[in-house]
C-alpha cells in the first residue's frame, strides 16, 4: 500500500506562483511514476505532469513552460511548481502514484487562482 498526502495549495492571484508537495509513504519501493492531474467544475480529471523513477517528465500542454515537476527521493516526496497562474488553473490538484501497474491517489488539495 502507498500513502499519499499533497499539500501547497490554496488561493493565489493570476499571475502569481506557488508549489504544490505530493509526499508518499507506506510501499514506496518500486514506485515507477508519479504524476499531477488536476479536475475543475464540470470538466474530467486531467494530467498535468508526471515523472518518472528514472527522472522523465511529461508535461501538458496546457502548463508546458510555466510549470516543473521534480522530486526528492530522500524525501520521498514530488513538487509541482506553477508560474504565471491563470484562472483556468484553478482546480482540486491530485497526486497519483503508479506501482506495479497499480494506482494510489491522494485527496486532492485545492489550488483557486482569482483573476
Amino acid at each position: 500500500q502507498v500513502q499519499l498526502v499533497e499539500s501547497g495549495g490554496g488561493l493565489v492571484q493570476a499571475g502569481g506562483s506557488l508549489t504544490l508537495s505530493c509526499t508518499a509513504s507506506g510501499s514506496t519501493f518500486g514506485i515507477n511514476a508519479i504524476g499531477w492531474y488536476r479536475q475543475a467544475p464540470g470538466k474530467q480529471r486531467e494530467l498535468v505532469a508526471t515523472i518518472t523513477s528514472g527522472g522523465g517528465t511529461v508535461y501538458a500542454d496546457s502548463v508546458k513552460g510555466r510549470s516543473a515537476i521534480s522530486r526528492d527521493n530522500a524525501k520521498n516526496t514530488v513538487y509541482l511548481q506553477m508560474n504565471s497562474l491563470k484562472p483556468e488553473d484553478t482546480a482540486v490538484y491530485y497526486c497519483k502514484a503508479r506501482r506495479q501497474l497499480l494506482d494510489y491517489w491522494g485527496q486532492g488539495t485545492q489550488v483557486t487562482v482569482s483573476s
